[in-house]
């Protein structure tokens, strides 16, 4: 029997080559990429005012993103800076897809300048080349590859852009209140891994704080470490005197004992001590090596008293390595969702100050929750333990949702590898939605660099990527 022109069509339709479009736009892609990777958009606190929440870093990037999109004939909409959105399309169902411009500091370890985008051996080396400017702009170019050829659609896209996804998620909070629009009826965000992450641990930073006055033959007068809360501290510095006999042949001996780099200045009698490990996600605290307990630790032989002995030897003998809360007796595992995780991220201590903290950021999953982990560690020698105000809820969608069997559905036949569901102690903006997920834009065989030095995302694997945004956003809105 003849087949129907509108069945033709639809052999039309899913015949495209969404590989062979993004090879036809990879260095269009390239070049709007580097436009934003040259945008140092690190949180910047000290130079918030009105016109820039979170300093002006983001903003710029924002704006950039902002004026690719009107490029593009998007209508735009910057929500004061905080964040901004570009629509596509019409229907009474909106797809929501969620990003971020703004970037974790550089921190030190680099090869390359962090914000001057550098291809190397088939790696795009930049801070956000991962996380998550290259899988933002991969996606950005599958739904413009949708666009321009003229695809029939049914569903609007309302592609979200954030500025404060590394720090608060502030950004958001102000966007839903402002934007005078309803949340989107389902999306994703492209900011973790593929096949899928469908589940996201909840999140929840819990402050240790020390009083009291410093004592001790030794003394500790500052300690330093950790740039974010969801960071693995790279390195950290304490400042030191009094009784500390041989304290170059034990740092020495220390670093070379577990593969460390350490460093001792003197300075007016006091000692600079510095222990260098290596940074990481702060959902994998795991695959980093952390400068701030290893420093602890170093120091807790020394003869120091009252809150300094307190906070060094919580700090090198409890948080060392603790990346699921063995020691500080918060562990927990479920069944579906997997363990706890924590990752000891900010250390400050001075001694002028009467409120000294340790930031541990927990990646928790059902089963327990931010105030039964207070209760614990209340018991720890601490003058009291506070919560972060700003937190997540563990967050899951079944498998049995369209929106995950469709992700699902194209991952497979892109890559040829079987899907499977994911559940992260990492926090995206996917779980925004009660019907949101992370796609991408990681792969299994990536070489996860996020939050690190020498951050990159393989150029095979960004133009992979792209493709795949482009055919799973077409069936999401075909």
């Amino acid at each position: 029997m003849k087949s129907s022109r509108k069945d033709r069509k639809k052999k039309k339709m899913t015949a495209i080559d969404f590989t062979a479009e993004v090879e036809k736009r990879k260095e269009d892609l390239l070049a709007d990429l580097f436009s934003l990777l040259e945008i140092n958009s690190e949180r910047d606190d000290s130079k918030v005012d009105a016109e820039h929440p979170f300093g002006p870093g983001p903003v710029k990037a924002l704006e950039k993103f902002l004026e690719i999109a009107d490029r593009d004939g998007y209508p735009t909409k910057n929500v004061d800076n905080y964040a901004g959105h570009f629509e596509f399309g019409d229907g009474e169902e909106v797809l929501g897809i969620f990003a971020h411009m703004d970037v974790v500091p550089a921190g030190s370890g680099w090869d390359t300048d962090p914000y001057t985008p550098t291809i190397k051996d088939g790696r795009l080396y930049a801070r956000g080349a991962s996380d998550d400017k290259g899988p933002t702009t991969a996606c950005y170019y599958g739904l413009k590859i949708i666009k321009e050829l003229g695809l029939p659609t049914s569903k609007k896209v309302r592609f979200i852009v954030g500025t404060d996804e590394e720090s608060g998620w502030a950004d958001m909070d102000y966007y839903f209140e402002h934007v005078g629009l309803a949340k989107p009826d389902f999306g994703f965000s492209p900011d973790a891994e593929f096949p899928i992450i469908n589940g996201e641990k909840g999140n929840i930073t819990e402050y240790l704080h020390f009083a009291g006055e410093n004592a001790g033959v030794a003394r500790l007068h500052s300690f330093t470490g950790g740039l974010r809360e969801n960071m693995v501290p790279e390195s950290a510095t304490a400042v030191v005197s009094g009784d500390l006999a041989d304290l170059q042949a034990k740092l020495d001996a220390f670093v070379a004992e577990h593969k460390l780099r350490g460093e001792l200045q003197e300075e007016a009698g006091q000692y600079k001590v510095t222990i260098i490990g290596k940074s990481a996600h702060g959902a994998m605290p795991a695959s980093g090596v952390n400068g701030a307990t290893y420093l602890a630790l170093f120091l807790s032989q020394f003869d120091f008293a009252g809150p300094a002995k307190d906070y060094l030897d919580i700090a090198g003998k409890i948080l060392l390595n603790d990346h699921e809360g063995e020691s500080l007796k918060i562990a927990h595992v479920d069944e579906k969702m997997g363990a706890l995780s924590m990752n000891a991220g900010v250390f400050r201590f001075d001694e002028t100050s009467a409120d000294n903290t340790i930031a541990l950021n927990i990646r928790y999953p059902k089963g327990t929750s931010p105030e039964q982990i207070k209760s614990i560690l209340e018991n720890l020698p601490v003058a009291s333990v506070s919560l972060s105000e700003h937190g997540h809820t563990p967050h899951y969608v079944p498998m049995e949702d369209p929106l995950v069997q469709t992700l699902l559905n194209v991952y497979e036949k892109q890559t040829g590898l079987q899907g499977h569901e994911q559940v992260i102690g990492g926090g995206t903006f996917g779980r925004l939605l009660e019907r949101g997920v992370a796609y991408g834009a990681m792969f299994p065989d990536s070489i996860d660099t996020m939050h690190q030095a020498n951050e990159f995302i393989a150029l095979d694997d960004l133009f992979r990527a792209a493709a795949i945004y482009a055919e799973a956003i077409y069936e999401l809105i075909k």
